[in-house]
């Protein structure tokens, strides 16, 4: 018989409105491993569109800018996050780690496995 694993999501909002869950929390990191809004969707399998929306949408919201950026020229632009946006992604990632293995212990308490 298969195992039964518990799967949890969490996302931030802002008066009602999504701040931060999984896609955009990939998408964040991806801009900062890139050093680009385009090379992260591209790594992503996004289109830039889609991207740059998500971002936007991001920020209207955000109680702090997101990116630092620096238009492209000849070798392209470039996007940073700022401080407060890699104290957001750090805590994302702590807070989700901890809600699962929350989660694990509760499942296991509640639907034991037999050795």
């Amino acid at each position: 018989m298969s195992e039964i694993r518990i799967r949890s999501k969490i996302w931030f909002e802002i008066e009602g409105q999504p701040l931060l869950g999984e896609g955009r929390f990939r998408l964040l990191s991806a801009v900062e491993c890139a050093g680009s809004i385009n090379a992260a969707a591209k790594n992503l399998g996004i289109s830039y569109r889609k991207a740059w929306s998500q971002l936007e949408d991001m920020e209207q919201h955000a109680p702090f800018p997101l990116l630092e950026r620096r238009v492209g020229g000849k070798g392209g632009g470039e996007s940073q996050l700022t401080a407060e946006t890699q104290e957001l992604l750090k805590n994302f990632r702590l807070l989700r780690e901890q809600i699962n293995s929350a989660a694990d212990y509760y499942f296991a308490e509640v639907f034991p496995m037999e050795e």
